[in-house]
């Protein structure tokens, strides 16, 4: 009963949000007819054309504060969660119904307004001449026109409005009375309820608890809030299943940015990093709430611990079958649970560290963790039991580990040879690490695909004094290592009870990953280190395709600060590079040094500049400059290279990077240093020389706050 007044509820506030967006919608159409007819009238008119563009500064700042908004809902799901009201069997305890609020719908559609649309009429001199006078007559007749269309417009969205407002109003009073009557049976069923749980009444514990998590009406938009619950009553266990909300809750777009230059507004993606480390704190509050509110709602102390399963509808990967994906698994005690302070703890780190809990290291993916059984007296959380335990079994060697490539034969691998660990096979990847450390002296056994608990690779320093337990962890990254991996592995560890933990990767790892790692008793292996300790002991390995030397043998390498003059108006340029994933960009300068507009940047989502003369194949790390079609007043282009922005990682994370430059018969190459410090480059530069034309120069100057900086202290706008 509870579950069904809580969902006629969580229906309510759809229908409303819909309505509201609806009606949103409609009003912002509303608003840039509007704002259309002002900025026409505004032609010519210095002051209405500036209160025009006002206007739109004003409302992209409104919908970018909307998105903050959204933003700080999402961060504040677990201090709701505590400040609102405990569940009680009490109907007067139970929100009442509440009155109709038609929200945007109530708010009549404003009809323009004559006077926008007035032009001056001719003064002065201007007032005798024929000419002026038919044209501010063909003026005035246009603006007439178009008042009359716009004045039409109106009237039939102040129409659409009323109808969408009176089917709103008759959608509220059906819910209403509905709700009243399941608020009648309701007080009716509390006290048999009651009594059921007094007698310890399994399927009653089960009920109510069910009720507890179901009842919250105050979740985010887009968030399921449904799950289901067992009772263990021999170990006075409850069991929750609960639906998270999906990936999409967070939104991909960080601010709105108008652009008084083109008259438009650009959507400015939010940081793919920031948005997937917000998801993965979202679903940790959504667990901390779910527990809160159980222990909470819990009386009469009938349950002595809790375990949640947080799961999503997502599609397989292996069966290409929608279904429930666990992202998350954690088993509370009441004690340990009491001791927290909710109100104070970092949601991640309180669920993985003080609860020993599972986060999905990429749910934005629906990659998934072991779940906590439903029966205490079951096989352990995480272990494979029955036809998945055997299959294991059957598959592991002598040496209980699950092998599927045999790299004992491999030896002297040369430079560049081997497989490409990208592409590898990621048990095979394990493997390799595994035999790698073998090597190296250790003792080592892989772990089954499902079921490890975040364990790749099992080790053992057999020395007496500074050996013992090690967890290794094998990831084929492409871009850098986020700071969350290396907290999972140092929960990963502690859990294990082993003493060290490494991380081994195919990318690199940022400064918040070392910052986590130091004085801790973990080692983190980039893509670069990696290849070097494969060589050492002659295993395979490279990271990436083997890059073609021929085309490099006859080209001259520059250092930083070394000139040529440029033999022909073409410059072609190609990135190339390993580990790290990194993008090519180029500036268009004047002679301050700065973009003369926006369009001066030339990135991946705006491909080209002063048609044509300047172009970018990002997908193919590629450029062409023709400096013969540049105008005078872009003095110089400089070239650069950028790591992803959505992680932390260095030019130090590249592996044997390299910018090559053709122009008629010259061909030169610049290899840009690996500075740690530095996440964005400029590394080269082609300018105008008063005497000699159009030169090139090798650079290497860096940025440590990414492609952000360096694209700010030469002009553009990324505010």
């Amino acid at each position: 009963m509870w579950s069904v007044l809580a969902e006629a509820q969580r229906e309510q506030h759809r229908r409303a949000e819909a309505q509201r967006r609806a009606a949103a919608a409609a009003q912002r159409e509303n608003e840039r007819a509007r704002r259309e007819a002002q900025r026409a009238a505004a032609r010519g008119e210095r002051e209405a054309l500036k209160a025009y563009q006002q206007g739109r500064e004003s409302d992209t700042a409104r919908r970018t504060a909307e998105l903050d908004e959204q933003v700080a809902e999402l961060r504040g799901v677990l201090a709701a969660g505590l400040a609102g009201p405990g569940f009680s069997l009490a109907v007067p305890d139970r929100p009442a119904v509440p009155p109709f609020d038609p929200g945007p719908l109530g708010a009549p559609v404003p009809m323009p307004d004559q006077n926008w649309y007035l032009v001056p009429a001719p003064t002065g001199s201007q007032a005798y001449r024929p000419g002026a006078r038919r044209q501010w007559e063909e003026q005035s007749a246009q603006a007439r026109a178009r008042f009359e269309y716009d004045w039409q417009a109106a009237w039939a969205a102040e129409q659409h409005r009323q109808r969408q407002l009176a089917d709103y109003r008759a959608q509220y009073d059906a819910w209403a009375a509905e709700r009243h009557r399941l608020l009648a049976e309701q007080a009716s069923q509390a006290g048999q309820l009651a009594a059921r749980l007094r007698a310890g009444e399994p399927a009653a514990v089960a009920e109510y608890f069910e009720a507890v998590i179901d009842w919250r009406e105050d979740w985010p938009d887009g968030f399921p809030a449904d799950g289901e619950t067992s009772w263990d009553a021999p170990a006075r266990r409850l069991v929750v299943r609960w639906e998270l909300p999906p990936y999409e809750v967070v939104p991909s777009v960080g601010r709105y940015r108008y652009v008084r230059s083109d008259d438009r507004e650009d959507e400015i993606a939010r940081p793919v990093a920031q948005r997937k480390e917000l998801y993965r704190e979202v679903l940790a509050q959504c667990a901390l709430r779910v527990l809160a509110e159980v222990f909470r709602a819990d009386h009469d102390g009938l349950l002595a611990s809790v375990a949640l399963n947080g799961v999503v509808v997502a599609t397989d990967p292996a069966t290409g079958q929608e279904g429930e994906r666990c992202l998350l698994a954690v088993e509370a005690d009441r004690d340990a649970f009491a001791a927290l302070a909710l109100d104070r703890v970092a949601p991640l780190d309180c669920l993985v560290g003080a609860l020993g809990g599972r986060v999905s290291a990429r749910p934005e993916k629906a990659e998934t963790v072991p779940e906590v059984p439903v029966s205490a007296a079951g096989t352990a959380a995480g272990a494979p039991s029955g036809a998945d335990a055997r299959a294991v079994a059957a598959a592991a060697d002598s040496t209980g580990s699950t092998s599927f490539t045999d790299f004992t034969d491999f030896t002297d691998f040369t430079d560049g040879e081997g497989p490409d660990l990208f592409e590898m096979d990621p048990l095979e990847f394990e493997e390799l690490v595994a035999e790698l450390f073998r090597r190296r002296g250790l003792r080592t056994s892989t772990t089954a695909r499902s079921g490890d608990e975040g364990v790749d690779v099992l080790a053992e320093d057999p020395d007496p004094i500074t050996g013992g337990k090690i967890v290794i962890q094998a990831k084929r990254y492409r871009k850098t290592v986020p700071p969350s991996a290396v907290r999972d592995l140092e929960s990963t560890m502690r859990r294990q009870g082993a003493n060290r933990g490494i991380l081994v990767t195919t990318a690199g790892f940022g400064p918040g990953s070392r910052k986590h790692a130091e004085g801790q008793p973990l080692t983190l292996v980039d893509g670069p280190m990696l290849l070097e300790l494969l060589r050492e002991q002659g295993l395979p390995g490279r990271l990436g395709p083997v890059l073609p030397t021929q085309r490099t043998s006859s080209a001259r390498e520059l250092t930083p600060g070394q000139n040529t003059v440029l033999p022909a108006e073409e410059v072609r340029v190609r990135f190339r590079a390993g580990g790290a994933a990194a993008d090519l960009t180029l500036l268009l300068l004047d002679a301050d040094g700065k973009v003369r507009r926006d369009e001066d940047f030339v990135f991946y989502h705006q491909p080209s500049a002063e048609d044509g003369a300047v172009t970018l194949r990002p997908e193919e790390h590629r450029a062409s400059i023709r400096t013969g079609r540049l105008p005078d007043s872009v003095r110089r282009v400089a070239i650069s290279i950028n790591l992803e922005t959505d992680g932390d990682g260095t030019c130090a994370d590249l592996v044997d990077p390299r910018v090559e430059l053709h122009c008629g018969d010259g061909h030169w190459l610049f290899r840009p240093p690996a500075d740690p410090a530095v996440s964005a480059m400029l590394v080269a530069e082609v300018y105008r020389h008063p005497a000699d034309g159009w030169k090139l120069r090798a650079l290497g100057q860096g940025w440590s706050d990414g492609l952000a900086g360096l694209a700010r202290d030469h002009g553009v706008d990324v505010a």
